[in-house]
């Protein structure tokens, strides 16, 4: 069943927030998906057939929901399921150039004993035609003015809510029904070389990841090993990963440029992540100056880090922690924050308040359950 609102913002707004809930088996979950992927002019890509064959093997080994959801994408297009040439998802990619903070606060710094994630998803107000350096195309949107929250509750396996920015089949954050939460941010500006074309190779792509963790996993344990044995790609951009659950465990998944994977783990006390690699720098006292280039990720995790050491902190404090490190709202400075998330991995709930336009204006905060 597929149940869709408007819950936030309007025509004379940025965004326009839908909220997607879907409920019944993957395979009915992935047509309803597609469904909505192709009046957002969706169509799937074409793809050597080697490729897509491991591409769909790896799947049904490694995420059997996300494959059982492609074998919904192909009826809707009326295709044979295990036809290799066309890639039935891959439906986005996360553009170049986008600054995001975020703050993990374990069950024992909590003033309520509730572990929280909270985060500031930054990015550009343009197109994307002017994010490849062209005009943009008659009545061509911001590619961040129409997010989507959708709420998946599948007759087996964990429920969740996500949002995501622009990949129906993916996501930049959620949260699943035993309390996992997972984010993604960019990790390392300086080394970010997008590529021409960003064709589906086999395995998780940078925004399905978030999505395969929440899918199938419980705990940050067993996140950790489903990434260890993961395929991963991304589009030419290092991210990293906030991962974080129910029972106070939290960790930050990264790959280095040699492809080492890494991760990086602050015990028992608050994490606080920007956009440079943690395993490089695991000192927040001990970091560089910023540069232009940096977008300030040294002193946003500074002043995360200030906040947040050797205190107990209230829900009111890791949203004004956000608060302190939002971005000002200058001409001088291209980028916004378009959602401001606080998870409470006890209650599995995603609390979200939405950019609407310059002047502060944002939607009030919008509580969406996981369950």
């Amino acid at each position: 069943m597929k149940n869709m609102t408007h819950v936030a913002g309007g025509k004379d707004d940025f965004q326009l927030v839908t909220h997607l809930t879907l409920t019944g088996g993957q395979y009915e979950i992935g047509r309803a998906l597609t469904e909505e992927a192709r009046r957002l002019g969706w169509s799937p890509a074409p793809i050597d057939p080697t490729v897509g064959r491991a591409r769909r093997a790896w799947f049904e080994r490694h995420w059997p929901q996300h494959h059982a959801r492609m074998d919904g994408a192909a009826s809707v297009l009326g295709l044979d399921p295990d036809q290799d040439e066309l890639a039935l998802d891959d439906q986005g990619y996360v553009p170049e150039g986008f600054a995001c903070s975020a703050l993990w606060i374990p069950p024992s710094a909590a003033a309520d004993g509730h572990g929280r994630v909270g985060r500031n998803y930054d990015f550009f107000r343009t197109t994307a035609s002017e994010m490849a350096g062209a005009p943009p195309r008659p009545n061509e949107l911001p590619m961040a003015s129409r997010p989507y929250v959708i709420t998946t509750i599948p007759d087996e396996g964990p429920a969740s809510t996500v949002i995501t920015m622009s990949a129906l089949d993916g996501c930049m954050d959620g949260i699943n029904s035993a309390g996992l939460a997972v984010m993604l941010l960019i990790a390392d500006f300086e080394s970010a070389e997008p590529p021409e074309n960003f064709p589906p190779q086999v395995g998780v792509n940078s925004v399905q990841l978030p999505r395969f963790l929440i899918d199938t996993c419980e705990n940050a344990e067993q996140a950790k090993q489903a990434l260890l044995a993961a395929k991963q790609y991304d589009h030419g951009l290092p991210l990293h990963y906030l991962v974080a659950d129910a029972h106070g465990q939290a960790f930050v998944w990264e790959r280095g440029k040699d492809g080492v994977e890494h991760i990086v783990e602050f015990g028992d006390g608050p994490l606080c992540v920007t956009n440079h690699l943690l395993h490089r720098h695991p000192d927040p006292m001990n970091l560089p100056a910023d540069t232009e280039a940096s977008l300030a990720s040294y002193g946003r995790l500074r002043t995360l880090y200030e906040r947040s050491k050797g205190v107990t902190m209230s829900a009111a404090d890791v949203r004004e922690s956000l608060l302190a490190v939002r971005p000002a709202e200058e001409p001088a400075v291209p980028f916004r924050t378009l959602w401001s998330t606080v998870f409470d991995t006890a209650e599995r709930t995603l609390a979200t308040r939405f950019y609407l336009g310059d002047g502060g204006r944002y939607t009030e905060e919008l509580v969406f359950p996981a369950r």
